[in-house]
Formats: C-alpha cells, structure tokens, sequence
C-alpha cells in the first residue's frame, strides 16, 4: 500500500477525523451573577456566542472559548433598560443616544412617543444589522384627543389628534402597519375614543402605555392597559373629594377659553394635582391601587423626583455632562448652574408632588403592583443612560430592594413585551445582553454605575 494512490486520501481522512474545530465565544469567569428571577449565584462562568448566552456554569467546569473575560471579584446582571425615553424629541442627542445608552449599560430601551417620519428612520438604523445600538421597541406618536400636548407649538411636536373613534382607529391600524411594538395613549383623549383606542390595539395584539387620561379616573382607565407613566392623576383617584374635582375637570376639558392642549392640560395640573394630594385618603386610594394591580407602573421618580434629587448634586454630574453633545452641553451646564430645583418656596408644590410620588411607589409596591423603571430621557436634564441609574436610586428610596429594583429594569420590560423567555435573566438560551459591575449591587445600588464592561447582542459594547 506504500506506492497506492488511496494511502495519502485515507490519511487525509484519519488526520480531519482528529482536527477539533476552533472554540468560539467569550466567557466571562469565575463571577458573581445577579439577576432578579433566580438571585444570586457566585462562582459562575457565562459563556456566550454571538446573541446567545450558551452555557452558565460553575467556575470550576473546564471551557474552550475565543475570548475569557477574568470576573473575579466583579458581579454580572442582565442587560438594563430604559423603559421610557423620547429618541426624538431633542434633536442635539437624537445621533448620539445609542453610544450614550450603552456606555451606562442600557442595552434596550422603549420610545414612548415620537412622529413615526422621524423616529422610523432612527429605529431602522438601530436595527440595521452589526449597528452597535440597544434594542429598541417603539409606539409612534402620543395618541391624543381633540386638543394635542405636544403639537409642536407650545411643546415639541410628538403627538397626534385622534378627536374621534373612527379618527383613532384609522391611526392605530396605519401604526400597525408602520410596524409599531405598542402604543402610547395621551391625557387629552376622550372616554370613548380611549375605549375605541384599546379596542383597536388589541384587535391588533399591540401592548397599551398610557398616562391616565385627563377624562377619566385611574381606577376606570387603568385595567385597560398594559404600562401607565409618571403616576400621573393617580392622585386624583386617591383623593377624599374624588367625584367632586372628576366633574370640575370634565367641564374644564370642554375648554371654553380655547386654550392650546399644552396650556389645558397644564392648568388643570395646577388647580388640581396638589389640591387632591392634600385630600389623600387612604381607603380610596388602596381601592385604586388594586384595580391596578395587573397595569405596570413607570413612576419615572426621576422626573417626579427631581426636586428631591436634583443632578446637578452628584460627584459625577460634570464627567455626565462632558460626554453629551457639545450644544446641549453647554445649555445643561449654564442650568445646572442656575439651580432651578433646589428646596425654595418657588419649587413647594414640586417638593410635595415628589414625596407623594415616593410614597406611592412604596404603597404601590407593598400591595404588589408592578414597577418598571424609566426616565423620560432627554426631557429635564437627563442624560440618556446616566439617568437610568437614577432611576433606580429612587425606586430602591422608594422602598425597592436593589433586586428588586434590578428587576424593574430588567425582569418586568421583558414581561410587558412577552419576552421572558430570551430576556431578563442571565441563563442558558437568553439574548446576549450583559452588564459587568466592579462592585455588588445588592450591597448598595449606586453601585449599577460602576461599570467594568457591556455586552450588547453579543458585542463588547464597553470594556
């Protein structure tokens, strides 16, 4: 067989038979993992490749990865999110968020509200394939009513006049189309054209986010809908003379005085928001509580908060502030300056609607309603990504736990979007979407900032 033709072909054949393919993905080793479903595991190597994490084991099990990233003494969550954020409203950040996210560990995030000419685009190219951007799910415009918040004269235009039912769910069916992963229902609309609004998304199989409209009670709105923002006119619901300022609101909603929806909706915020907080009763409000027991909340504390926690107080505010666009740098840096939420007789009634809004997260929270955290970025100097981890500075202020507030970042986005099974936790067969902390959350939740490295659909996004 020395001279035979077939001898080089069979030892070709024997020598691939012995070739071991070369290993691929990253591990990250002997870590700590965190996350809000199966708590927390020390020792642990996570192994991902491309957008899936692989395997979760202990440090102890031999690997044959590409890369290692060394986790000793380091803590490892899930990807965070930012449950509401505007990626349009402010043009100076529009280009820079996703960088700005990711930096800060955000890996997704939801847009909720924005005119679909301007944020599809922005969408389309955070989903292009290889973009280095979080993933992102989106509503379209603020669904308002008759009268329009944000019409792009008082406030930046993101909404849209639904006067009708039929006008709402033409625009609801033209969303859907678009591609929309949920919609965003706004203050001014009308009872029926709310229910005609919910009919239609659900027709469509699209998750509701809403603010409580101004037509109605929280107790009455709330069960229709999946996400509810900023705890806004919640107070009223909770409120001794609940009925009584209900009928003064609707009457003022027939706006005789033909004010903008931004001025109709602001005035009746004045006369009413500390007025019913004031009138708190404790009975009524723990009924409101519990028909919202199944509608997750978005407190947004850092927005309602703010007066409580201004940022411009942090250590860390000014290196924030360096690494957001040089125009808005400088218009946040000459405000901060300026102080405008300090405790003065000026920001009162702010002061007051942030101690309600802690104290309702709490109440909220102790009686089992679900809590999701988000910021409102870039609205009132928040930095996209930095202010996240604001955010659940003030749930954990709130009466959180860090899990649990971990979990409000994590675990309950995921839930809304019926995506527990590839988000939310850190276990064999989820997305590939990974913070890694140099210090324990747990032991104190400022500690989310401290980061070491990201890991966003597979890619080092930070490291």
């Amino acid at each position: 067989m020395k001279n035979s033709p077939v001898a080089p072909l069979l030892f070709a054949v024997i020598f691939a038979g012995c070739v071991q393919p070369a290993p691929t993905g990253t591990a990250i080793t002997d870590v700590t993992v965190i996350d809000a479903i199966n708590g927390v595991r020390e020792h642990q190597t996570v192994i991902f490749d491309g957008d899936e994490i692989v395997a979760v084991t202990s440090s102890d099990t031999d690997t044959a990865v590409a890369n290692s990233i060394d986790g000793r003494g380091k803590y490892l969550i899930p990807g965070l999110w930012d449950f509401h954020v505007h990626l349009t409203y402010d043009d100076r950040f529009t280009e820079s968020m996703p960088e700005l996210f990711l930096s800060y560990g955000v890996t997704s995030v939801r847009d909720t509200g924005g005119l679909m000419h301007k944020v599809l685009p922005v969408v389309e190219k955070m989903r292009t394939e290889g973009a280095l951007a979080p993933r992102v799910f989106f509503s379209g415009p603020l669904l308002d009513g008759n009268f329009v918040v944000y019409d792009g004269v008082s406030r930046p235009e993101i909404g849209t006049r639904n006067a009708t039912p039929d006008d709402a769910r033409a625009t609801i069916a033209d969303l859907k189309s678009q591609g929309v992963d949920f919609i965003k229902v706004y203050e001014l609309v009308s009872a029926d054209v709310f229910a005609a609004m919910v009919a239609a998304a659900n027709e469509l199989e699209l998750p509701i986010d809403s603010h409580v409209p101004l037509s109605m009670r929280a107790s009455i709105a709330g069960p229709s809908v999946d996400s509810i923002e900023h705890l806004r006119n919640i107070e009223l619901d909770c409120a001794s003379n609940a009925p009584e300022l209900h009928e003064t609101r609707l009457a003022a909603l027939q706006n005789p005085e033909g004010l903008s929806g931004y001025e109709l909706r602001s005035s009746l915020h004045s006369l009413q928001r500390i007025l019913a907080v004031s009138n708190y009763d404790e009975a009524r409000c723990d009924q409101t509580i519990a028909a919202l027991k199944s509608t997750t909340q978005v407190p947004t504390l850092r927005l309602n908060g703010i007066s409580i926690m201004p940022p411009y107080t942090r250590d860390d505010w000014e290196d924030a502030l360096s690494r957001i666009p040089g125009d808005a740098r400088a218009a946040w840096s000459a405000e901060s300056a300026e102080r405008p939420y300090d405790a003065t007789d000026a920001n009162a009634d702010a002061r007051t609607f942030a101690k309600w809004s802690m104290f309702l997260v709490e109440r909220m929270h102790t009686q089992g309603v679900p809590i999701a955290a988000g910021t409102d970025t870039p609205i009132r100097l928040s930095i996209p990504g930095y202010s996240l981890h604001s955010e659940l500075e003030m749930l954990v202020r709130a009466g959180l736990t860090p899990l649990e507030a971990i979990g409000a970042a994590t675990v309950k986005p995921a839930e809304y979007f019926s995506l527990l099974d590839e988000m939310g936790t850190i276990e064999t067969g989820m997305k590939a979407d990974l913070v890694l902390l140099d210090a324990d959350p747990l032991a104190d939740i400022s500690n989310s900032r401290r980061i070491s490295a990201v890991v966003s659909k597979g890619r080092l996004a930070r490291h």
